[in-house]
């Protein structure tokens, strides 16, 4: 009971950071981990706690939904509910201290993945054509990451996209990204749920809070510079990766 104001909260933040521009777990998770938690246990329960509030803000988006680049969302749909559930059972196969290991890694990645991908993407562009099939051979990695830590996935996918499409607008790309980031995860809940390692007394407090953030931070994600977004997410991202390099080593 004592941590339930902190988790309402952390749900709160975590739903409408999704909803900007992804992230959320950069704080459901250490929350979770930080409330005692073991790791795969509160990975599994944060993309849970999660998942609703990127389905509210994928719905608060509905009319504006729209594909990247070439290839349609009809396409990229059944890619990412394959990816993310491949990923998923990749991660109840993961030794618990194989995982405590791979996380400020996975994390820093993410990290260097967002700050990096606009400037790389110009150059990328200028040298080689990367077709729709090659879009969604990624998409599916993309999506299996998010199943197995599902921490910054949807900052990936507007990373990796910045490096193969012309548009690299957080903004204009939001609406696409909660939707199949909705997608990968809803696969990985789905067996989360049924392999029964998800901790509910905690995932249901962030779930309620990240549902209001979530659909509250889509609507306010039309009113804020795509600027102020990107180095907001980049500081928060930035220091929960230092902190768990510090936790792990």
């Amino acid at each position: 009971m004592q941590h339930l104001p902190l988790l309402a909260a952390a749900g709160l933040l975590a739903g409408a950071m999704n909803a900007i521009a992804g992230g959320g777990s950069f704080v459901t998770f250490p929350v979770l981990v930080f409330v005692g938690l073991p790791p795969v246990i509160a990975n599994a329960s944060s993309t849970v706690a999660v998942f609703p509030g990127t389905m509210a803000s994928t719905w608060a988006y509905r009319g504006e939904l729209a594909g990247i680049g070439d290839v349609r969302l009809g396409w990229m749909l059944p890619v990412s509910v394959a990816g993310g559930f491949c990923g998923a059972l990749l991660l109840l196969f993961t030794p618990p201290h194989l995982f405590d290991l791979v996380i400020p890694w996975l994390l820093l990645l993410a990290t260097l993945t967002f700050a990096c991908g606009a400037r790389v993407g110009v150059a990328l562009r200028r040298a080689v054509r990367i077709g729709p099939a090659t879009l969604l051979v990624i998409q599916f990695l993309l999506s299996l990451y998010g199943g197995y830590f599902g921490g910054a996935v949807g900052l990936m996918m507007l990373a990796t996209w910045g490096l193969l499409t012309a548009s690299i607008n957080v903004k204009a790309m939001g609406p696409a990204r909660t939707l199949l980031v909705s997608a990968a995860n809803g696969a990985a809940v789905v067996l989360f749920i049924a392999s029964g390692v998800v901790r509910w007394p905690e995932t249901i407090v962030l779930l309620v809070g990240a549902v209001a953030g979530g659909y509250g931070g889509a609507r306010l994600a039309r009113r804020l510079p795509p600027a102020l977004v990107r180095a907001g997410v980049l500081l928060l991202t930035a220091t929960i990766t230092a902190v768990f390099f510090r936790r792990a080593f």
